[in-house]
């Protein structure tokens, strides 16, 4: 029985790696999937990142743009905690842990705090980026790339989040997704902010 059970786990590994690639490839469209490999989208929707194992300093050199043009530079966010969460208008997977983050965002100060929802698709995506937020009815801050991204954001999974502490180092990193309307998740932003 054992044998039988070890020979099925890599089928049903592989057929569910090809449902992701499949639903992702179909609710794609293809001049937006091709800066995305086969082996990112057969992560793509997999619960797989954890904390991060070494306190890697986060580079704060870029700048970002929200939905009207108007640029932030992330030096100015400094001195906070930073909840900065990589997505897609296209992935399934994104879309699914996106009203997690609004809960977790509706419960936080949001003055010590700061979400920023950094959206990768394609410059020219941005009134469908704004009609998919308004839609839902998210109220967290989304922003797309105003300046090139450091190499720590150049990730080949989304949705991928990285939370800052105040003094830029990558406490908590996640690949995959993940639910984040948790106390668990509320502590952790909570002790890094001090309250």
């Amino acid at each position: 029985m054992k044998n039988m059970v070890d020979a099925i786990k890599p089928w049903a590994m592989g057929a569910m790696g090809i449902s992701i690639v499949l639903l992702l490839k179909v609710t794609a469209p293809d001049n937006e999937m091709s800066h995305v490999s086969d082996h990112t989208l057969l992560k793509a929707g997999m619960n797989i990142g954890n904390v991060a194992s070494e306190e890697e300093a986060f580079n704060y050199d870029f700048q970002v743009k929200d939905l009207n043009g108007k640029q932030l530079n992330i030096r100015d966010l400094k001195g906070k905690v930073v909840f900065l969460n990589l997505w897609a208008t296209w992935c399934g997977p994104c879309r699914t842990e996106m009203p997690s983050i609004q809960c977790l965002y509706n419960t936080v100060d949001q003055e010590k705090v700061v979400f920023v929802m950094l959206s990768l698709d394609q410059d020219n995506k941005r009134r469908r980026i704004a009609s998919f937020i308004d839609k839902e009815a998210f109220t967290f801050p989304v922003y797309q790339p105003a300046s090139p991204l450091p190499k720590l954001l150049r990730v080949n999974i989304i949705p991928t989040t990285f939370i800052v502490s105040p003094d830029g180092k990558v406490k908590h990193k996640q690949t995959g997704m993940a639910n984040y309307d948790t106390d668990e998740m509320r502590a952790l932003l909570n002790a890094l902010a001090g309250v």
